[in-house]
């Protein structure tokens, strides 16, 4: 079933390669991209989102106010946390919030991973 994925990092080339990645396993998927979690909420208010990757760290809001954010307003909305800030403080608030973590760099080797976090 073909769904919307919305990519939300202030990395262009994080953007891309997730992107690539999403592009080789679910092709049929719409993406969209955000640089900021103020557009990724935008965003969302806009196009029927179904699945988000969201950068923790990110200039203006985080991506964990983001994601709150979202979650009041889309509850059905799936979220990963993508981040290379793997310290459980930040781990245990991103569970907290009932999101999933995946660790960065988004490679082609953790797709399945990332499939997996959102429960495709």
């Amino acid at each position: 079933m073909a769904k919307n994925f919305l990519i939300v990092d202030d990395s262009m080339v994080s953007r891309m390669m997730t992107k690539s990645i999403l592009a080789n396993l679910q092709p049929s998927w719409t993406v969209f991209e955000a640089a900021s979690g103020q557009a990724a909420i935008d965003i969302c208010r806009q196009h029927p989102i179904d699945l988000i990757s969201m950068d923790l760290n990110m200039p203006g809001i985080s991506g964990l106010e983001a994601a709150t954010v979202i979650r009041q307003e889309y509850p059905n909305i799936k979220i990963v946390m993508l981040t290379a800030n793997i310290q459980s403080a930040i781990q245990a608030q991103i569970q907290a919030l009932g999101l999933s973590f995946l660790a960065k760099p988004i490679t082609a080797d953790k797709g399945p991973a990332l499939l997996q976090a959102l429960g495709q």
